[in-house]
Order: structure tokens, then C-alpha cells, then sequence
């Protein structure tokens, strides 16, 4: 028998048999949607007692009109879809899912890396076209000795910063929230923003987005950075303007970019930037792995599992008590 409805507002997964397998047997029945817009997300979670979200935006005003919602679970780490604020006067709490995809991003962030300093873009190109030189697309960085910096000093970034160093390269590390002590534990070293601009030979972005962070790569700080210096980015795509970032890589600011986030996504086909030979873009991805696919799914059911058992929830993102 029903005693509960979970509403999942929007999904890209193949099915929701790991969410199904964790909350059918409490007695969940399960409603879906694809909703784009405030209007569809009310008409969807009005009654519903949990929500699952991917994309769809939860507004203040979706809040306000929900009945009886006790948790709203995002898939993912980042809840700028959610009105975090009007979910806390609720006291709803709402929760992500940071721990499912940490290593993947990590790993993605340093296969753009080195693809960036190794240039294997566009020496495949080049290849393709007939064009076999032993040494391709001068100058090419070592890696061995350089810095780089490491904006946003969480769980990936982190491992970032341990992979990097497997690679001979020292790390430096930005992040007001952290301690020193924290950074020096993973043999990286705590700077300011400026300097990590400055000192930086290659710098990975692992923030969220948040009034502070937004733009945060903008047209100064381009041009405190290294004209040798290249700029990955698997967080958030706001937390770089992409005006000044076509402005850098057009006029030689820095030496190249790789992006799995934009401001705008899909990216535009009419956008700048994929016309420059030292920018690639992958499709917001670098987390994705058929296990880590699987363990976001089940572990945001199991947030819903544990409110509903009278457990609090691991990840709570709004300071609601439960």
C-alpha cells in the first residue's frame, strides 16, 4: 500500500530501478516528470513528501506551494536550482550528493590538463591531416617542476592535487574555508587569490557557484595569470565569464583553456570558443562513469531513506535541523 510519494522532477538515467530498489519496499510510490519550468515542477511535487532533482528549477514559489515535502535531494553537488533559503524558512532540508563522482571528476580534470599542456588535441588533428612531426605544435611545456594551482580545496580538488603531484608537479592551493593545516596534509600550499593567479602554470577550478565565486575568472584576474598558463574548469561554468576568457584566449593571456562547464550548455555552435585551436570543450561530463552513474542514484535515494527512518540525512546542504 502507498504511504508515500517521491516526485522526480527531471532525469537524464536510463531508468530509476537503483532509486526503486531502495524506496519501494518503505512503501514509495514514484511520480516523474521532465519539468523545465517553476509551473511543471508545482503541478508535479505539489503533494508529493520527497523530491529528486537533476536540472529542474526549485523556486521559491515551488517551495511555498509544496503540501507535505519533508527533503528535496538534488543529483549532483551543486544547488544553485534551489531556493536554499526558502527551503531553510520551510524547514525542509535540502540535500546533494558530493561523495559519488569524486574520483571521476579528478581524473577528468587531469586528462584535460595534460591534454591542454600536451597539446594531443591538436597534434591528433594535425595527424589526421597528413601532417607527422616528431616534435608538434612548439613549444610544449614540461611538466616536471611547474605549479599548479588548485581554486576550491575540497574532496576533488584534493585528489587532484594528488594526482598532479604523482606528475612531478608542485600544488598551491586557494580556498578561504580551508585551513592551512588542511592543504598541508596533501603536501599542497594555502595561497591567496592573487598569488595563486599569478604563481600558477596551469590552474584547475573546483568550485561551486555562489555570489562570491560567480565571474570570479573575469577580466583582471586573465590578466594576473601567465601567458603560458592554461585554465581547466570541471565545476561550475559561471565561476568564469566567458567574455573575458574569449578576451584572454584571443589576445594571448593565457595559453589555452579546456572546459567540461559553460555558463551556457549546450554551448552555443555560433560561440567563439570553439573556434580556437587552444580551447577544447567536452559536454559537461567528468563525472560520469557507468559506477558512479549507479552510486549517485542510489545514494540520493538513500538521503530520502534515512528522513523517512528517522535518521538525519549525510548531506545536508541548508542548515535544517532534522
Amino acid at each position: 500500500m502507498t504511504k508515500y510519494t517521491v516526485a522526480v522532477t527531471d532525469y537524464g538515467f536510463p531508468d530509476l530501478h537503483q532509486e526503486e530498489e531502495v524506496l519501494l519496499p518503505m512503501g514509495f510510490e514514484f511520480v516523474t516528470g521532465q519539468c523545465k519550468t517553476p509551473d511543471e515542477v508545482m503541478q508535479l511535487t505539489r503533494h508529493a513528501d520527497a523530491i529528486l532533482i537533476e536540472r529542474a528549477p526549485i523556486t521559491k514559489e515551488v517551495i511555498d506551494n509544496l503540501q507535505r515535502c519533508k527533503i528535496i535531494v538534488r543529483y549532483g553537488v551543486g544547488v544553485d536550482s534551489v531556493d536554499i533559503q526558502a527551503a531553510k524558512a520551510r524547514h525542509i532540508p535540502v540535500v546533494n550528493v558530493p561523495d559519488y563522482g569524486t574520483g571521476e571528476v579528478a581524473d577528468h580534470a587531469m586528462s584535460l590538463l595534460l591534454s591542454s599542456v600536451r597539446k594531443i588535441p591538436q597534434i591528433v588533428s594535425q595527424v589526421r591531416q597528413g601532417v607527422w612531426q616528431t616534435t608538434p605544435c612548439r613549444p610544449i611545456m614540461g611538466l616536471e617542476g611547474k605549479t599548479l594551482g588548485i581554486a576550491g580545496f575540497g574532496n576533488i580538488g584534493k585528489d587532484v592535487a594528488r594526482r598532479a603531484q604523482s606528475f612531478g608537479i608542485h600544488t598551491i592551493a586557494y580556498d578561504p574555508y580551508v585551513p592551512e593545516h588542511v592543504c598541508n596534509e596533501w603536501k599542497t600550499q594555502k595561497v591567496d587569490w592573487h598569488s595563486l593567479l599569478e604563481r600558477s602554470d596551469m590552474i584547475s577550478v573546483h568550485l561551486p557557484l555562489t555570489p562570491e565565486t560567480k565571474h570570479l575568472f573575469h577580466d583582471e584576474a586573465f590578466a594576473r595569470m601567465k601567458s603560458t598558463a592554461y585554465l581547466v574548469n570541471t565545476s561550475r561554468g559561471g565561476v568564469i565569464k566567458t567574455e573575458s576568457l574569449i578576451d584572454a584566449l584571443t589576445t594571448g593571456k593565457i595559453a589555452g583553456a579546456a572546459l567540461d562547464v559553460l555558463e551556457e550548455q549546450p554551448i552555443p555552435m555560433s560561440s567563439p570558443l570553439l573556434q580556437f585551436d587552444n580551447c577544447f570543450i567536452t559536454s559537461h561530463c567528468a563525472w560520469y562513469s557507468e559506477s558512479s552513474l549507479n552510486r549517485l542514484q542510489r545514494h540520493a535515494a538513500l538521503e530520502i531513506k534515512r528522513i523517512f527512518s528517522g535518521e538525519r540525512p549525510k548531506h545536508v546542504v541548508n542548515g535544517v535541523e532534522v
